[in-house]
C-alpha cells in the first residue's frame, strides 16, 4: 500500500507538467493576473510544509541537533548550486543578450528534470516516514508545480518549441520524479538513517524555493489591494498545510 501511495503521488506530480495545455486557451492577460496569486499560495504551502510537517517529523525522535541543521542547510545549498549552474549555462560563452534560445529551452528542461528527481525523492521519503506527511508533502509540491509548469511551458514556447513538443518534453522531464522515488525506496532498505537526512533536506529545499524564488516575485507587486490579496493567498497556503496536521 505504501508503494502505491508513493508512486501514485509522483505520477500525479508528473502529470502536473501537462498543466501548460490548459493555459493555451486562456487569455494571456487573465493568466498574468492569476499567476502571481498561485505563486503566493505556493510559497505559503511550501513554508507550511517545511515548518509544520517536515521539520517537526524530522526532530520528533532525535531532537533538533547539528545533524538536522546540516541536512537542512544542505537542502538550501544544493538547490542554490543547481540554480546557479543552470543560470550560468544559459548564457555562458555568449555575449549578453545573444544566448541561443533552443539551448536555453533544453537547459531549462535539464534543470527541471533534476528538480523533479529531488521532488520524487522528497515525496517518497515523506511517505516512508508517515502517510499523512507524504500527502502533505505531495500537495505542497503540486501547489508549487502548477505555477512553475505554466512558466516552464512558456519558456519552451519562447525557445522555439512547438506546443506539442513543449508538452511532451516537459512531461518526460517531469517523469524523473518517478526515478527519484524509486531511488529512495531502494536505498531505504539499505540505509536505516536515510530519513534522518532526507526530511530536513526536503525542508531546506522548500524553504529555499519559497524564500529565494517565490517571495521575490511577490515583492514586484506594489498595488496595495493586490498586495493584500497576495498576503491572503500566502496565508491560505499555510492554512492548507495546517489543516493537514493530524
Amino acid at each position: 500500500m505504501e508503494l502505491i501511495y508513493i508512486f501514485g503521488s509522483v505520477i500525479l506530480v508528473s502529470l502536473m507538467s501537462l498543466v501548460g495545455v490548459l493555459t493555451i486557451g486562456l487569455n494571456r492577460e487573465f493568466l498574468s493576473k492569476i499567476i502571481l496569486y498561485l505563486v503566493s499560495f505556493s510559497a505559503g504551502s511550501l513554508f507550511g510544509g517545511a515548518f509544520l510537517h517536515l521539520l517537526p517529523e524530522a526532530v520528533k525522535e532525535n531532537g533538533f541537533g547539528i545533524d538536522i541543521s546540516l541536512a537542512l542547510l544542505a537542502g538550501i545549498v544544493v538547490f542554490f548550486l543547481i540554480e546557479k549552474t543552470i543560470h550560468w549555462h544559459h548564457c555562458h560563452g555568449f555575449p549578453a543578450g545573444k544566448c541561443e534560445l533552443k539551448s536555453f529551452g533544453y537547459m531549462n528542461l535539464i534543470g527541471d528534470g533534476v528538480h523533479n528527481l529531488i521532488d520524487g525523492m522528497i515525496i517518497a521519503g515523506a511517505y516512508l516516514a508517515d502517510t499523512t506527511l507524504g500527502i502533505a508533502t505531495t500537495m505542497a509540491v503540486i501547489f508549487h508545480e502548477i505555477p512553475q509548469e505554466i512558466g516552464d511551458f512558456g519558456v519552451l514556447i519562447y525557445s522555439g518549441f512547438t506546443r506539442k513538443k513543449a508538452l511532451l518534453m516537459n512531461f518526460v522531464s517531469a517523469l524523473t520524479a518517478v526515478i527519484g522515488a524509486g531511488i529512495v525506496v531502494l536505498a531505504s532498505a539499505m540505509m536505516e538513517n536515510l530519513l534522518i537526512f532526507l526530511l530536513p533536506f526536503a525542508a531546506g529545499n522548500f524553504i529555499y524555493i519559497a524564500g529565494s524564488d517565490l517571495i521575490p516575485e511577490l515583492h514586484k507587486e506594489y498595488d496595495l489591494k493586490k498586495s493584500i490579496l497576495l498576503l491572503i493567498s500566502f496565508i491560505a497556503g499555510i492554512a492548507v498545510m495546517l489543516l493537514l496536521l493530524e
